[in-house]
């Protein structure tokens, strides 16, 4: 039993002696990144819309019954196509009116220019007398007023020619607008009569959107203003998952008292989508959250809070030491340095927990 005893307590002396070598000589291993600079770029999600820049009613210009739709709800149509047709009889009958009346104005302006070359010959035969007897004062007077009666009544055929001229041209205006043109591109959203229903001057016909100039529009926070102006690109994106780019166009300067928001308008530039777009169809827009600039960053894993403070471990020939930082805004898995590290410094991030200030360390080549 001696022996036994003398053999267990020689065994532990050895392991104590051997524990203890061990670690003093073994270092820590532990996996690193490195400080870096890199732009601070944060952004905040916001709900946006898409909405036309051109949508509303088509009316109608005249007074008439509607004769034929050639539209449904859905059509897409081009600026200039044909809507609706109202009924065009009494207005060609009026056109042609115009027209006999212009024709029979133009006659009796060339009757009247007729009768006044008359009536200077006769003055200037009379006049040409007025060196001998047979010049008559009160003949040359009277061939001196005929000459300003013709006068007169060439005058008067010529503004009856332009007022007949006039009302041939508001016949032809009536004619044109009996037919109801699609003002720009777009696709019929509703028809707002039917056929067989008079229509007075700006009754609507249909309601149009033009899908083919739609916009983003975006109700951002106050805050967050300072991070767009006109020109800026910002990333957004549809129900359908797909990203897409957009340009900052405009921003309304009129503030919602109570959000606290201003209208932004975007012009998108679509990719590829995996549906139609609609007008009204929700967006996300990332909405830049300052001005971009430039930071140092360290990765979050790196960052040991203790009480008030924040430190990380630098490696620094082959031991680990101990560095109080101050940190600013988070930049995705990383957090911005305002003091303490420097662009390229090696930090730990896995095995920093159990670290002491000078502590011997080994990389894992796995970092």
């Amino acid at each position: 039993m001696a022996r036994v005893a003398s053999l267990l307590a020689l065994v532990l002396t050895l392991g104590t002696a051997a524990g203890a070598t061990f670690g003093q000589n073994d270092s820590a291993r532990v996996r690193v990144d490195a400080v870096k600079t890199e732009p601070l770029d944060q952004t905040v999600p916001v709900i946006g819309r898409l909405v036309a820049r051109q949508a509303g009613v088509v009316s109608t210009r005249i007074n008439g019954p509607v004769e034929r739709f050639l539209v449904e709800v859905g059509d897409r149509v081009e600026e200039g196509d044909v809507i609706a047709v109202l009924t065009k009889d009494s207005l060609e009958a009026r056109r042609d009116l115009a027209a006999s009346q212009l024709a029979e104005a133009k006659a009796q302006i060339s009757t009247k220019q007729a009768s006044l070359k008359l009536a200077r010959q006769e003055a200037k035969r009379i006049e040409g007398l007025k060196s001998s007897a047979a010049f008559n004062q009160s003949r040359y007077e009277d061939a001196q007023q005929e000459v300003a009666r013709a006068q007169a009544e060439v005058a008067e055929a010529e503004a009856n020619a332009q007022t007949y001229s006039a009302e041939m041209r508001l016949a032809e205006i009536n004619l044109y607008n009996a037919e109801v043109l699609a003002p720009y591109a777009g696709v019929i959203a509703q028809r707002r009569t039917e056929t067989g229903a008079y229509l007075q001057v700006g009754d609507p016909v249909v309601n149009m959107i033009a899908d083919g100039t739609l916009e983003i529009e975006a109700d951002v926070p106050f805050r967050n203003i300072v991070g767009l102006e006109a020109g800026t690109a910002v990333r957004f994106s549809l129900d359908d998952g797909t990203g897409h780019w957009a340009i900052v166009r405009a921003l309304v300067p009129e503030e919602n008292p109570l959000t606290r928001t201003r209208t932004v308008r975007f012009v998108p530039e679509f990719g590829e989508t995996l549906g139609p777009l609609a007008a009204e169809q929700s967006v996300t827009v990332q909405i830049p959250i300052g001005a971009p600039r430039t930071v140092v960053s360290v990765h979050k894993d790196a960052v040991i809070r203790r009480g008030e403070q924040s430190i990380v471990y630098v490696v620094a020939k082959g031991s680990a030491q101990l560095r109080t930082v101050r940190l600013g805004e988070a930049v995705g898995s990383r957090l911005e340095v305002l003091d303490g590290l420097n662009d390229g410094d090696l930090v730990v991030v896995r095995g920093n927990e159990r670290l002491q200030p000078g502590d011997k360390v080994s990389i894992d080549k796995e970092s």
